[in-house]
């Protein structure tokens, strides 16, 4: 999971992406509204904006309108002061998905995240499953036919994109975008070296990561015939 923070106060942003790193998430942070609004026009592939609607340089609900006037979906958590009850009715209205009043807990925080991802991608659980596969994003576990499959961090990350798209294509330009924060080189190659080492640790059964030269990378599961 890709996440963009716009929080200008320094102090909760850092844990913020203490937390979500923590959590396993991919997290990039901005200051103001101008870079907020700025990053969220670019090709980056984010899966999720904690929004603080007291933003310098633009305000938060003005990123919320410019983001929803260009038809996106991208799930919205907006931060707000504790007595702003007007602001929190103008965020939804304008199409925030969920809103947090300052101070909160972090780790109603995380689980709130969690929540606004199920609902993104349409399931009503945290486990992502394919075939006899079962990716945990809260315990960071994945699983086999109920035996637990030993992963890297980077190998998890690899494993819930290709889950959240299972039987499409992903390319490596968009592994890099959910796997990668800003000024994190990864390469294609090192993209390749990854997939390798998670086909040797899932590839059993019906488990497939198919290659499209040239194109990306399928989770697939083979059907045996009957």
């Amino acid at each position: 999971m890709r996440i963009l923070i716009a929080e200008d106060d320094q102090v909760l942003a850092d844990a913020l992406l203490r937390s979500l790193r923590g959590a396993g998430a991919v997290v990039d942070h901005v200051t103001n509204g101008s870079e907020a609004d700025a990053a969220l026009m670019t090709n980056h592939e984010f899966d999720l904006l904690i929004l603080d609607l007291g933003l310098p340089r633009m305000h938060g609900l003005e990123v919320l309108r410019r983001l929803r006037s260009r038809a996106s979906s991208l799930p919205v958590l907006i931060l707000t002061a504790a007595d702003s009850v007007e602001e929190r009715v103008k965020g939804l209205d304008l199409g925030a998905d969920d809103y947090m009043a300052k101070p909160f807990s972090l780790q109603e925080l995380e689980a709130r995240v969690r929540a606004l991802t199920r609902r993104s991608l349409g399931t009503t659980t945290n486990l992502l499953r394919h075939g006899p596969l079962t990716y945990d994003p809260v315990g960071r576990m994945a699983s086999i036919d109920g035996e637990v499959v030993e992963l890297s961090g980077r190998e998890l990350g690899l494993l819930e994109v290709l889950l959240q798209r299972a039987g499409r294509l992903v390319s490596k330009d968009q592994l890099v975008e959910h796997l990668c924060e800003w000024g994190e080189e990864v390469s294609n190659n090192a993209i390749e070296v990854y997939v390798h080492r998670l086909r040797k640790k899932i590839e059993r059964g019906p488990l497939r990561i198919a290659t499209v030269r040239g194109l990306g990378y399928c989770l697939q599961k083979i059907e045996t015939p009957s």
